[in-house]
């Protein structure tokens, strides 16, 4: 069985209403059908009883088959708690459903994967886990999503402990792939090494620390994250475990203060806060700045003004140029490591990951273009090969 989207208008010029939303999600965003004609007896006894029999008494006897019998090796759940969706923050287990059919329709249409979503009515990381490995039969891979920081550190971490097969948190990771291929164009664009450029990230949640953890492996000169509360530093008595772990590798200099102060010399700015941030504070960057403001559907920085102090500018929307979606990235990192029969997504296959993303740009590199679109076709091919074959080194 495979899992299919129902139709969207696909017009990118047409006014979206509110009707048109909310008539379009009536019922659901996916569907199930069979991938076998099931219109006669024969066909009937083969899908289901007393064919299906044959195929269970094979599993039983050789768990192997149960990865080339069922769909469940090219199967990812989808899984919320719902306590950070979106912009909305914590809304529940239901109300998360419609962004999670919506992901799972995503896997399919840039993907080729089936995907069910699971919205769990629980926030304990310990209840998580355990439902997750009771459900382990079913699925071949595990796509968390929208879970609050820092919980969702922690989830991850024992998820990929406790289950063998991939588990990526896509808010992480996904935003942190894209952000490194974006910001490595960006820095062609410039003429700038990443081992020179100084980085600031506002935002120490899911998406930041991720974003701050990827540019530090990469080898980016010096990275600066900014929480709610102004530069993270070593001398800070107020951070939870997860910061202080990145207080240590971060911010060689020992800056301290708010925005400001970050930004004066800084080279890019990536926003993943929600915050706003004041036009005085973007003048202190230095010459060809690059400036990512991805936070929806409020950058941090409009474009129009993020383009007096930079050279590059990016957003995470859809009608501004330079689009930092995650799309580009977790379809073909999940079937990158399935095709693989990867257990675990590495460091090494996320990179090489951003650098595929990055690569489908760089014919066509400008300063409003230094990444494919969403809608690019190849992107999930590209990726999908480039992590499969870094799971194999």
């Amino acid at each position: 069985m495979s899992i299919v989207t129902t139709p969207e208008n696909t017009s990118s010029t047409a006014p979206i209403s509110e009707e048109d939303i909310f008539s379009a999600h009536i019922g659901g965003k996916l569907s199930v059908e069979s991938t076998m004609p099931l219109d006669s007896k024969r066909a009937l006894s083969i899908a289901y009883t007393p064919g299906v029999a044959q195929v269970s008494r094979a599993i039983a006897a050789d768990p192997a088959k149960h990865a080339t019998h069922t769909w469940a090796s090219r199967l990812v759940a989808v899984v919320s708690d719902g306590t950070a969706v979106l912009g909305l923050g914590n809304i529940g287990a239901a109300a998360s459903l419609p962004v999670m059919e919506g992901k799972s329709a995503l896997f399919k249409n840039f993907g080729g994967l089936n995907s069910i979503p699971l919205v769990l009515e629980t926030t304990n990381v310990d209840e998580i886990i355990e439902t997750l490995i009771r459900l382990r039969p079913s699925f071949g891979a595990v796509n968390l999503e929208d879970i609050s920081a820092p919980r969702c550190f922690e989830l991850e971490e024992r998820l990929i402990e406790a289950l063998d097969c991939p588990v990526m948190h896509d808010d992480q990771h996904g935003t942190a792939v894209v952000v490194l291929a974006a910001l490595t164009n960006a820095a062609r664009v410039v003429g700038k090494q990443l081992s020179e450029m100084r980085v600031v990230v506002s935002g120490a949640g899911a998406a930041g620390i991720a974003i701050a953890d990827i540019l530090v492996n990469v080898g980016v000169g010096d990275v600066i994250l900014l929480d709610s509360k102004g530069v993270i530093h070593r001398d800070r008595d107020d951070l939870n475990p997860i910061k202080a772990k990145y207080a240590a590798v971060t911010n060689r200099e020992g800056i301290m203060g708010g925005t400001r102060e970050a930004l004066d010399g800084a080279d890019a700015f990536v926003g993943v806060s929600s915050s706003t941030v004041a036009e005085e504070d973007l003048a202190g960057m230095n010459e060809d700045a690059i400036i990512f403001g991805l936070s929806n559907p409020d950058p941090e920085v409009m474009p129009d003004v993020a383009a007096r102090y930079a050279a590059v500018v990016a957003t995470g929307r859809s009608d501004f140029p330079n689009q930092i979606n995650n799309v580009l990235a977790f379809p073909g990192i999940f079937r990158g490591a399935l095709d693989a029969g990867a257990r675990r997504i590495t460091g090494d296959m996320k990179i090489a990951a951003a650098m595929a993303i990055a690569d489908l740009a760089a014919e066509d590199l400008a300063a409003d273009f230094i990444v494919p679109s969403p809608l690019d076709p190849r992107v999930a091919d590209a990726v999908a090969a480039a992590v499969g074959a870094a799971s194999q080194q």
